[in-house]
């Protein structure tokens, strides 16, 4: 992080050793039960952390609410924190032209991975869609400073805030409706490695769609072939993709208004794609059950595990998944599948495929070990930042 002001007059707050050592090794949280109670520090302030000896760590911005009660922004002293914003603002701007290729999606600003908690920024083609997750960063004049830097560097034609209700009643902020800070513009499209994208800013899930796997959908072309099952296809991301190598492609998922847009989808890029409104669990049990066969099997199921305590359960969901989709396979199949828990760990998804494999007497060769694309980077010392997995295999 870039140095600044070596003096500051805000208010401190010490640590216990739990969440020093914390701290010493690279992380930017410290939970709620490791902070010496902060009586007296308004919600959303920059604050001064120490040890319990006084030593300073730098400075994080505090939350009155959430369980991450200190989130770290600098090793040092900040007297500027506008100014910090509007600095770190153009360096995510430039990692991104450094680093990200053929799409004009991607996400933008990746809270702790770009070093601003809190916040997130995607571009759709000339629409920034950004969520704002934390008391500091909504604070009006953070606010300001996030629009204002956002719209100077990228000039586009809006900027539009996705409100998660549950995030803001956790972080006891008042109620606030998605909508337009910038502009007039809700609709445009946009491309993910040649293939466009219908993109409604006020509608879908979190900020508008899963940028996260457009390198994985390139990825998994390089290997697909004949016919192809796209298994929670939502908007139709790796079905659109198939769609360039297959000679048949189906879509399934449980939402109507999802498989409404991948429709649209496929008619922007001329592509003929069947779509299947159905529970992928229900769907993949009657498929497996009546025999039928694919070369290729895509599953990209959303979290299963929210939390520790959903991990078994998850686990064992993503086995039923993996199960029935590895029985649907030719032999010389390929199977991508897929998990955005963060709780599942990439061994522990390894395992749950090789155990899957064993039951269904099928052997994998894997292809590739793969995680979310390069616009969503993971801090080695945070493996929070890290969460997608995505495992391709050849199925003999």
């Amino acid at each position: 992080m870039p140095p600044t002001s070596k003096e500051s007059g805000l208010p401190k707050i010490r640590v216990s050793p739990r969440g020093a050592a914390r701290l010493k090794s690279g992380h930017l949280w410290v939970y709620k039960s490791d902070v010496t109670p902060a009586d007296g520090i308004p919600p959303a302030s920059l604050v001064t952390v120490t040890d319990q000896r006084g030593k300073p760590f730098g400075t994080a911005l505090y939350s009155s609410s959430s369980q991450i009660a200190i989130r770290m922004i600098s090793h040092d002293q900040v007297s500027d924190w506008p100014a910090l914003i509007r600095q770190r603002i153009s360096d995510a701007i430039a990692y991104r032209h450094k680093f990200v290729r053929d799409t004009n999606g991607y996400r933008l600003i990746f809270t702790e991975a770009d070093w601003l908690p809190g916040l997130i920024v995607d571009r759709y083609n000339d629409i920034l869609s950004l969520q704002i997750l934390t008391q500091a960063m909504d604070a009006n004049p953070v606010r300001e400073s996030v629009i204002s830097e956002l719209t100077a560097k990228l000039n586009p034609a809006s900027v539009v805030e996705r409100v998660d209700p549950r995030v803001r009643e956790l972080e006891t902020l008042p109620p606030r409706d998605s909508g337009l800070l910038h502009g007039k513009k809700t609709a445009t499209t946009f491309a993910m490695n040649n293939v466009q994208f219908h993109y409604d800013a006020l509608e879908g899930q979190k900020t508008g769609a899963f940028l996260d796997q457009r390198e994985n959908y390139a990825a998994a072309t390089q290997y697909a072939r004949g016919q192809a099952l796209d298994v929670f296809c939502y908007q139709g991301g790796f079905a659109l993709h198939l769609a360039k190598v297959c000679e048949q492609v189906t879509g399934v998922d449980s939402s109507r208004p999802a498989l409404e847009v991948a429709d649209q989808n496929a008619a922007l890029n001329q592509r003929n794609i069947e779509w299947i409104e159905a529970n992928a669990f229900d769907l993949l049990k009657d498929y497996s059950a009546s025999n039928q066969l694919y070369d290729t099997i895509v599953l990209d199921p959303p979290a299963f595990a929210k939390s520790k305590r959903d991990l078994d359960s998850a686990i064992r969901g993503y086995k039923e998944l993996n199960l029935r989709a590895l029985k649907m396979l030719r032999p010389g199949g390929i199977l991508v599948t897929c998990s955005c828990s963060y709780h599942v760990s990439q061994t522990s998804f390894l395992e749950m495929l090789s155990s899957a494999a064993l039951d269904a007497h099928r052997n994998l060769r894997l292809l590739e070990v793969r995680g979310q694309a390069k616009d969503h980077p993971v801090l080695l010392n945070m493996p929070e930042t890290g969460y997608l997995k995505c495992l391709i295999s050849l199925v003999t």
